[in-house]
């Protein structure tokens, strides 16, 4: 058994479930039961057969209107590892302090072609932080209270999953001095990211070794999943950037949240319309049931 879940905050009609329905239907998946998750927002279609197939005859089949496939069993996770930037903040953190040095421009574009994965993310995150050698350590805090915004539906999602018993991480390739206080505030149980070396109140240009990249996330991911004792299906990644890829790779449900083309392809669910709490209904977990 299969679940395809239809999420359109606000939007999704009894006429477009109809609709995907008989597209299911015609690509042979064998529709089963459809049901509001919650009415006008969320809702699931099982069906019995080619989850492929299923994705194929739904995703893009509908304006503003994100699709996600998965089994039907083992829907509701219990260890998260989350990327932060663009994915649980709405801001890339290096682009925004570059601000600060007169350099966004210049290192804006380093960190678009990186998480595209046109650019070696290690070598990228060198030359960036080298450029910001000398800026004054006031900056990141003026920064952090500056520029920083939880993505909606963030508190929500690591929220409503730790209520129901699991565990939430965010995993990082920007900088402990914003993930610390990010996943703090909206609630995760551990932040890992990497570390801004600073000497004489001023940023080196540096980042203390090993850099949190993408075999650091997926590392991740694997331990707590191990430590936890968890199925592969009881776990979840979500990310936008190509240093993600790996860890949504190896989850029992990646997801592609707002993310670049590299990734959007790669992962087995995408977030395109929707904010963060689309993962909840994804979990079959209705609005009542949210903690935030």
């Amino acid at each position: 058994m299969f679940t395809a879940t239809l999420i359109a905050a606000g939007r999704l009609t009894p006429n477009t479930l109809a609709d995907a329905r008989e597209r299911l239907a015609a690509a042979d998946c064998t529709p089963m039961t459809l049901a509001w998750i919650d009415e006008g927002d969320a809702a699931d279609l099982t069906f019995g057969s080619s989850p492929d197939a299923a994705r194929e005859a739904l995703e893009n089949a509908f304006h503003r209107i994100d699709v996600v496939v998965q089994p039907a069993e083992g829907r509701a996770k219990q260890l998260l590892v989350a990327d932060m930037d663009s994915t649980m903040i709405t801001v890339e953190c290096i682009d925004e302090l570059a601000d600060y040095a007169g350099l966004k421009p210049q290192i804006a574009d380093i960190t678009e072609r990186a998480m595209r994965g046109e650019l070696d993310f290690e070598a990228a995150l060198d030359a960036r932080v080298a450029l910001l050698r000398g800026l004054d350590e006031a900056a990141i805090d003026r920064c952090r209270a500056e520029r920083v915004t939880l993505m909606p539906g963030a508190r929500a999602l690591v929220r409503t999953i730790r209520a129901r018993g699991g565990m939430a991480v965010l995993v990082s390739g920007g900088f402990t001095r914003f993930a610390e206080p990010v996943a703090a505030e909206i609630g995760f149980d551990r932040a890992i990211a990497n570390v801004l070396e600073i000497a004489d109140g001023h940023l080196t240009g540096t980042v203390a070794r090993p850099i949190v990249g993408a075999a650091t996330k997926k590392a991740t991911l694997l331990e707590y999943r191990a430590a936890l004792d968890l199925p592969d299906t009881a776990t979840l990644a979500v990310g936008d950037g190509a240093n993600d890829l790996s860890m949504i790779e190896v989850a029992g449900l990646g997801v592609a949240y707002h993310a670049k083309p590299i990734v959007a392809a790669a992962a087995i669910a995408r977030i395109d319309h929707n904010d963060l709490t689309a993962l909840l209904w994804a979990q079959g977990i209705p609005r009542a049931e949210w903690v935030d």
